[in-house]
């Protein structure tokens, strides 16, 4: 045992002992004695071993008198060791100060006071302290016993995993040990490594990929993992695809679990959720790496990734790299599921298309639909225009269906009923009658190519007993745009039947087409029909021209058929032939050439999008346009209406107030003059005492009779001649709501706007009409019994002498003169006011009343403008959207085309044909 262990076991007394001696305490008091005695020996040395005895006895404090009395070498370790009794004595302060007191050398001795204090600080739950100790103590002697597990303890239990991954990678790199790396291997795989940076493990990497290369893969798998789905996710992979491909890793080892690794992140990468600006610097060096040691069962992948990629940026990979791609993908075992990717990839496009809101339409889901029936065969019918090619399809369906020249794609198919539908990229539409087909497909109607294709099933023998399907297009001359568009189509046929006339067959315009033919679809296999065979009456003739004809048809194309046919003539024979030679046609459907059709229409589907993504943006941006113009036309609408509610308002209220003011006007003249002749009552022998009285309700009942039997009725119909002025005026403003309705619903295409007048408000006015001018109740008024000084004192006068008959007479002319030539304005205008108040205030509510007429229209008509506005805000910002971040939509597409691209290299080194 060496010197040091003793110390720190507090076993340096042993040192003193005998073999055969028992009791230390009296061993160590002789040999303190003589020492005593002996001025050179070395008492504290002796002092320092009883403070040993004592300690491990627990008498801390004589341990503590013996310590503080030795005063050579060992006097740091007795400080420590006194630092050590009050820890026991629970004197955690005393113990701590003399703890950082001691000043030595000694590696062992500081480190054996960092782990006691690192106790201490645990003790008073001073975790802070003790981290910092523990992690003081590691970083200066790393190799001191025990010391790195028990800061390892320390972090995993307090879950300080920041710490304990520090620990463990330091401690890998420098004692090189599995059992850190396997330990920090378990960290990664607890999900705790992504706190920290990528390239904090890459020295360590580097370090376990020399020492152990499993080990290493197993690391790396854990690290990525931990990684995956963090937004670190990108840094790790571009610093540990810089240190991979820095390292000599080859195909020549084992790295199937790596290899794996790159596929997964490769197909991850490309699904359509990143941009390319964040893969363009991360995958060319992820492939690279992934061909340098993918195994036999990723090789494929990978090569076929490599050369996809390169085609799309061909200075992003190396060039020796896409040669060693282009090598390996023809000596890669091909186990994949050629269907199963094509369809997926299909599915994932159509998913993502509907997500952008993109219909990726019904034609393409109909075409993927129908090439994966592989029991079908899809027999592309060609030919020049007047071949009889539409004569040969009827004579074949045994029905006339084509009647004219079709501007249409139409597929027969065999069924047991009958049903004609449309499918286009919108939407699937049933014909529900055969004229309405024809209509559809006739070229004479349509002289435009219509994309969709026209799905036309009925029973037919000869469909079905061969499972043939066939694809009737416009003829061809090689010269006409929609032509260009039907050849799109020959991708979705197994083979081609080109119609010839036998009166001038295979002729150069027919030799052109099916150049043109053999360039868009090489892989297509092609026969021929010979025509109106019947036409020629010789039959040496007729052989001499098949016999002609195959042979110029073969110099062409060497395995193609000739049949020579007949449209008009259905013998039993012919349709016989005709049967077997379709059957013999209708070859078994390889999967591959299905799947390679399947890729072409992926193709044109992800071109579709991009047009339909443009497509998209015009519309925006013309709707924008056109919305803007309704929202000036609608307000110039408005405009107008203001104007004339403003029109009618004045001509309608200005008629009104001429029927008050010619009732007014009567009144005026009428009152005074009937209240004048009212003296006709008043005679000689009147009795003045009472004639006042009598004079006054004469005159009211006479104004009240005026006013009940003339004036009420002429107002009457005064009111009736205005309500019909009215309503023809309301009338006016109808038609002119109508012609805007009319107008705005023609430039929406439906009926959107209906600008209705509120007649109620005529109703109302006849009913104000008819109660204005009805019998009306007048209230008496005081007309000759006014307080004006004459009217007093002639009455004063009439009570006064009255009695007296000598009297009368100059009462009765009094009285007259004063009836007669009284001017009675103030009456009249009192009775006026009272009698024509109701007109009065229907008068002013006329122009509410006409608002009221005008009320809904305006509503309508601005929340129209209202509505138009929103859509256009909503609009525009959608179109901002799309125009500020157009690569959101391209982005995804491309790498699309890049993964149908890897597809289609599958496809190729399955034959085993090197295409690029």
């Amino acid at each position: 045992m060496t010197l040091e262990n003793q110390l720190i076991k507090k076993t340096f007394y042993e040192t003193f002992m005998e073999a055969d001696e028992k009791n230390p305490v009296r061993v160590l008091g002789e040999a303190f004695l003589a020492g005593h005695k002996d001025e050179t020996a070395d008492i504290s040395a002796i002092r320092f071993a009883q403070g040993e005895v004592y300690f491990h006895n627990k008498d801390y404090e004589a341990a503590i008198f013996k310590w503080e009395n030795v005063h050579n070498d060992l006097e740091p370790w007795a400080k420590k060791n006194i630092a050590d009794c009050y820890y026991e004595l629970g004197q955690l302060s005393t113990a701590e100060e003399i703890y950082k007191s001691i000043d030595t050398e000694s590696r062992v001795l500081q480190s054996e006071v960092a782990l006691q204090l690192f106790s201490l600080y645990i003790d008073q739950g001073r975790l802070e302290k003790a981290d910092q100790v523990i992690k003081k103590a590691v970083s200066f002697n790393p190799d001191y016993p025990n010391v790195t597990d028990i800061a390892r303890a320390f972090f995993e239990k307090h879950k300080d995993w920041k710490s304990a991954i520090e620990l463990a990678v330091n401690e890998a790199i420098r004692t090189e040990s599995h059992h850190w790396f396997d330990i920090l291997k378990t960290y990664a795989e607890q999900g705790f490594t992504k706190i920290f940076e990528p390239h904090d493990f890459s020295k360590c990497l580097v370090v376990l990929y020399r020492m152990d290369q499993t080990r290493f893969e197993q690391m790396v798998h854990a690290l990525w993992n931990g990684y995956k789905n963090e937004p670190s996710y990108f840094s790790w992979l571009r610093e540990f695809n810089h240190l991979f491909f820095n390292l000599d890793a080859s195909r020549e080892q084992s790295w199937k679990e790596l290899s794996a690794l790159y596929q997964e992140a490769y197909f991850e990468l490309i699904d359509g959720t990143y941009l390319m600006k964040e893969l363009e610097e991360i995958i060319p060096n992820l492939l690279t790496n992934w061909i340098k040691i993918a195994d036999y069962s990723h090789a494929l992948f990978a090569s076929a990734a490599v050369l996809a990629w390169s085609e799309k940026f061909p200075s992003s990979i190396r060039p020796e790299v896409v040669h060693d791609a282009e090598n390996l993908i023809f000596h890669s075992r091909n186990e994949t599921d050629g269907l199963e990717y094509s369809l997926t990839l299909f599915d994932s496009i159509v998913k993502w298309a509907e997500a952008q809101g993109v219909d990726p339409g019904h034609r393409f889901r109909w075409i993927i639909r129908e090439l994966v029936d592989f029991q079908t065969h899809h027999l592309f019918v060609a030919g020049t225009s007047g071949n009889g090619k539409s004569a040969f399809i009827n004579s074949v369906l045994g029905e006339n269906i084509l009647t004219a020249p079709t501007s249409s794609v139409i597929v027969f198919k065999g069924d047991d009923e009958t049903e004609i539908r449309k499918i286009s990229d919108e939407q699937l539409t049933t014909f529900s009658s055969f004229h309405e087909f024809q209509e559809a497909v006739d070229r004479r109607l349509n002289k435009s190519f219509d994309n969709a294709i026209i799905e036309f099933s009925l029973p037919s023998s000869i469909l079905q007993e061969n499972r043939l399907v066939l694809i009737d297009t416009p003829g061809f001359s090689g010269r006409n745009r929609m032509e260009g568009e039907a050849l799109k189509y020959l991708h979705f046929a197994d083979s081609l039947l080109f119609v010839l006339d036998a009166n001038d067959p295979f002729t150069e315009q027919e030799q052109e087409v099916l150049m043109q033919i053999r360039k868009y679809a090489p892989n297509l296999p092609i026969h021929f029909l010979l025509n109106k065979i019947d036409e020629i009456y010789d039959e040496q003739e007729a052989a001499r021209i098949v016999d002609d004809t195959r042979s110029r048809v073969r110099a062409f194309l060497p395995r193609a058929q000739v049949f020579a046919y007949s449209s008009h003539l259905r013998n039993r024979k012919q349709q016989n032939d005709l049967a077997q030679f379709l059957k013999n046609l209708n070859r078994p459907i390889a999967e591959d050439d299905r799947i390679e059709k399947i890729l072409i229409f992926i193709r044109k589907l992800i071109t579709h999008l991009l047009d339909k993504r443009t497509e998209m943006e015009n519309s925006l941006a013309e709707s924008i346009k056109w919305n803007e113009e309704m929202v000036t036309k609608l307000s110039g609408a408005i405009n107008q209406l203001s104007d004339l509610k403003k029109e009618k308002t004045r001509i309608i209220t200005r008629t009104f107030h001429k029927v008050l003011e010619e009732i007014k006007a009567d009144l005026s003249e009428n009152i005074p003059r009937i209240l004048r002749e009212s003296s006709d009552i008043i005679q000689e022998d009147s009795d003045f005492r009472k004639i006042h009285l009598e004079l006054n309700d004469e005159m009211n009942r006479r104004v009240h009779a005026y006013v009940n039997d003339k004036i009420l009725p002429k107002a009457y119909r005064s009111l009736q001649e205005w309500i019909v002025t009215a309503n023809d005026e309301l009338n006016h403003c109808q038609s002119f709501l109508d012609e805007i309705s009319d107008g705005f619903n023609a430039m929406y295409g439906e009926e959107r706007l209906k600008l209705n007048g509120d007649f109620k408000v005529l109703d109302d006015w006849c009913r104000d009409a008819d109660r204005m001018t009805s019998v009306v109740q007048m209230e008496k008024v005081n007309i000759v019994l006014r307080r004006t000084p004459y009217q007093i004192l002639l009455k004063s006068a009439g009570m006064l002498f009255g009695a007296f008959q000598q009297n009368n007479e100059m009462l009765y002319n009094k009285y007259k003169q004063f009836v007669e030539n009284q001017d009675y304005l103030d009456v009249t205008e009192s009775i006026m006011n009272k009698l024509l108040l109701q007109f009065e205030l229907f008068a002013k509510s006329l122009e509410r009343d006409i608002s009221l007429f005008f009320r809904n229209s305006f509503d309508i008509l601005n929340q129209t403008v209202e509505e138009t506005k929103k859509e256009i805000n909503e609009k525009e910002e959608e179109l901002e959207k799309m125009r500020a971040n157009p690569q959101k939509f391209r982005d995804p597409l491309t790498l699309f085309e890049i993964k149908l691209r890897q597809y289609e290299w599958i496809t190729i080194s399955a034959k085993g044909v090197f295409q690029v």
